[in-house]
């Protein structure tokens, strides 16, 4: 992979580009798993008259690095930027159905070549690697500011799209409401989750940044966009029995019973609040350790994980209190 990936970098380098090349922004929808939930992006180079055809991706990370989780679970994981023809990028969206959005960005001969330029050199070897933040630096992030580096900071978008709402309600839309992963979303998110977003903190999540450089312009009135073909994700909901709703009220009812058993027997089930001690202080341990050892920007503590304790109490008093 090292000799392929070297052999990659020379040769590109060595490329002429013709007046005809263009830069696009590549917008893919979402998957079934959770990392590909949020959709993704990155950015192609064509240059019809040469035949090269290259995307570049700032969505690349190696489950094989030492201590690859933990280090997942401190928020220290290092992605990497890579790079494919079209055809071997296209592969896996093909497999599974899901379109891929293209938007030529609107860019002169000069402010082409640098954008290019500055690509193969973030994927130089030192530098091709980067300290991932799923909102402040990631796929979405990294490919707007590169464009932002060429056409400067006066990119304007009337496209207000989220605006206002909060990073945890806009995060929660892609996961799926109601789905167990919104429920860990409402357990492990804190006060910081709770800002509500302006401008361009929105960039980070792909459909969002798609829409603002659709509409997006330079003080001159210039387009961003050039050509584009583009339409909003598809949210499939969750069915209400895959949702945390019905599973927590399943939960809840069966503590219900329990309770009631236990009242009319005249004896505690001991085991059941050992077991509930046992997964409540193991889910503190979790947040405590998000919060205070992590580089996760969102995680803290909140009032969700004090209800939980709230609600269980007020169950097990039919057992306790006769």
């Amino acid at each position: 992979m090292i000799v392929i990936g070297l052999l990659f970098s020379l040769s590109i380098h060595a490329l002429e580009w013709s007046d005809a090349t263009q830069v696009s922004l590549l917008t893919c929808t979402p998957g079934e798993e959770l990392y590909a939930r949020y959709g993704h992006t990155a950015i192609r180079i064509y240059d019809p008259e040469n035949g090269t055809d290259w995307v570049f991706n700032y969505g690349i990370f190696d489950f094989n690095t030492d201590h690859f989780y933990w280090k997942f679970v401190r928020g220290e994981t290092w992605y990497m930027l890579g790079a494919a023809t079209l055809d071997n990028f296209l592969f896996e969206y093909r497999i599974e159905n899901r379109p891929v959005y293209e938007q030529v960005l609107n860019l002169t001969t000069a402010q082409r070549e640098q954008m290019i330029d500055a690509l193969l050199v973030n994927y130089l070897p030192e530098n091709r690697t980067y300290l991932y933040n799923f909102v402040f630096d990631n796929c979405a992030t990294r490919p707007y500011r590169l464009i932002q580096s060429v056409l400067g900071d006066s990119i304007r978008s009337t496209y207000q799209g989220s605006e206002g709402v909060s990073y945890r309600r806009f995060i929660q839309r892609y996961t799926g409401v109601g789905s167990w992963a919104d429920f860990g979303i409402e357990l492990l998110f804190g006060a910081r989750s709770q800002h509500k977003m302006q401008g361009e903190e929105r960039l980070f999540l792909p459909e969002e940044l798609m829409f603002y450089l659709s509409e997006a312009t330079l003080p001159d009135g210039t387009p961003v966009v050039r050509k584009e073909a583009i339409e909003h994700f598809v949210i499939r909901p969750i069915p209400w029995y895959k949702t945390w709703y019905f599973g927590i009220s399943l939960v809840v009812v069966a503590l219900i019973a329990i309770s009631i058993y236990d009242r009319r027997r005249g004896k505690v089930s001991r085991w059941l609040d050992i077991l509930f001690l046992v997964l409540y202080g193991l889910l503190l341990a979790l947040v405590c350790f998000l919060t205070f050892f992590s580089i996760h920007p969102l995680v803290g503590f909140g009032i969700r994980l004090f209800l939980i304790l709230l609600v269980y109490i007020c169950i097990r008093f039919i057992a306790y209190f006769r």
